[in-house]
């Protein structure tokens, strides 16, 4: 973890005004590893990043626009995958209702899915809760290139301050700097922020109410972008197929040639080209000592091949199927899909289990801003949508199979991708339909069945049978008859 000295000074920050000079130097010295990581997933990444000066001097202007990045289908692979249902803040089985509320009551549906896109980009992004003006909590997802925080010394879950640093429409540049006591307001002025804050206000929390979503964080440096690995990757991959686009235009067309013919030359002593060369012009000379030819033309495949051991290497680091970037064969379908996509699989799983703890902070602190005591469930843990693509057939057929061995209906629902809302509605639906059953059964009673139907005397005839057999042999031991 950095430290808390501010560099040049030597001491830990004491001040709000300290404090806010250091979180901004920290956010200054990242801002631009996470902008770079950020162009290479909207794909203005660096172009001809292998190429000789030479090289970009003369063609550079030609590959200004052109773009073949694989860097978004890496992130969005995993992204797409990830969602959120709801929550169990407690040891019912149900999900709890008060906490999907709060989430969908902040549009957290599409700004989680935000905060997951930019943590995975960019290595972090970050959770805002707050208290709105109807004293529900708020909930505001924040990029890295905006909010720095700062943890205790020797902790990586507790912080000791946060900012945030922006501008508004007017070009004003403002900050919010929470501490776990105050939570203070800064407009910059001529000098920065030498004077003093704009607002201060008490922080009922008592802690610093800012949860950042870091990808994979390590036990020993700070959180990295998933794009870290890929981008060498990347870089290659554009030098390979921007060559073989030069040499498409340059040394596709086969060069032709003529020998035994005398020189031409202009006024100026330079040579004249002899011929026009054309699909619809033909060669032609005089000189019985005239030989035409053609060199052969440049071959493509070598490039080609080069790119494809890029991109399998590329799905190696990234553990994304090999065919999701469709360099030809056949798509695997059924049981060998799932076998190729068991790497992303496992890796959405682990991003879901990283991001889970933030999210499940999150929703602990929405319910301490409401004085609840689920701001304390520990317990609680986040119900996610299963993020394997299979087979309605095959997702039906294992569905069954649980129930056989005891599985509750509830549960086989949600495994079934039914959220929440739905679950509770089935109940609501199945209990209306009961309902209305008995409400018809009660107004049209059944009509008794006829006894003289023809099978029903037949049974009672055969019931009221004397015992033959061995069974008549019992009888009759049991009451002998006396001479």
């Amino acid at each position: 973890m950095p430290g808390l000295s501010i560099p040049g000074i030597g001491f830990a920050p004491t001040t709000p005004r300290e404090w806010l000079s250091y979180l901004q130097s920290k956010l200054v010295r990242d801002r631009p590893t996470f902008r770079f990581y950020s162009d290479y997933y909207d794909g203005n990444h660096q172009r001809l990043a292998f190429a000789q000066a030479r090289h970009i001097n003369e063609f550079g202007h030609v590959f200004e626009k052109w773009r073949d990045n694989f860097c978004g289908l890496i992130i969005d692979s995993v992204n797409e995958r990830m969602s959120i249902d709801g929550f169990r803040m407690t040891d019912e089985p149900d999900a709890d209702k008060d906490a999907r509320d709060i989430w969908q009551r902040n549009f957290m549906d599409a700004e989680a899915n935000a905060g997951h896109l930019d943590a995975m980009v960019q290595g972090s992004a970050y959770a805002v809760v707050w208290a709105g003006e109807d004293g529900r909590p708020t909930i505001t997802m924040e990029s890295a290139e905006h909010l720095v925080v700062q943890y205790k010394p020797g902790s990586r879950r507790q912080l000791d301050a946060a900012a945030k640093f922006f501008s508004d429409d007017w070009g004003r540049e403002w900050a919010t700097l929470w501490l776990p006591d105050r939570i203070y307001t800064w407009q910059a002025g001529t000098f920065g922020w030498a004077e003093g804050a704009v607002s201060s206000e008490k922080n009922p929390l008592g802690e610093v109410p800012v949860v950042p979503l870091n990808n994979r964080s390590r036990l020993t440096s700070n959180p990295f972008s998933d794009l870290a690995s890929v981008i060498p990757l990347q870089d290659a991959t554009n030098k390979v197929v921007s060559d073989a686009l030069l040499a498409s235009e340059f040394a596709a067309w086969p060069q032709k040639y003529v020998t035994g013919l005398e020189v031409m030359e202009d006024a100026a002593g330079n040579p004249v080209e002899p011929f026009k060369v054309a699909v619809d012009k033909l060669l032609q000379a005089e000189d019985p000592q005239a030989k035409f030819g053609q060199f052969d033309a440049a071959d493509l495949g070598n490039y080609v091949k080069l790119t494809d051991m890029l991109v399998q290497h590329m799905a190696s680091t990234s553990r994304i199927p090999f065919h999701y970037f469709l360099n030809g064969g056949v798509v695997p379908s059924g049981e060998s899909i799932t076998a190729a996509e068991a790497g992303l699989i496992a890796k959405t799983r682990e991003r879901m289990l990283h991001f889970g703890e933030s999210w499940e902070r999150v929703m602990r602190l929405c319910f301490k801003v409401l004085a609840d005591k689920r701001a304390e469930a520990w317990g609680a843990e986040v119900i996610w949508r299963d993020p394997e693509n299979r087979t309605e057939a095959q997702h039906m057929d294992a569905l069954l199979k649980l129930k056989m061995i005891g599985v509750p209906m509830d549960q086989l629902l949600s495994d079934a991708g039914y959220t929440p809302q739905q679950i509770a509605r089935f109940k609501q639906m199945r209990e209306d339909e009961a309902k209305a059953e008995m409400e018809l059964a009660r107004k049209y009673p059944r009509p008794l069945q006829p006894q003289h139907d023809a099978a029903a005397l037949d049974a009672k005839k055969a019931a009221t049978k004397p015992p033959q057999g061995n069974s008549g042999n019992t009888a009759r031991k049991l009451n002998p008859v006396k001479a």
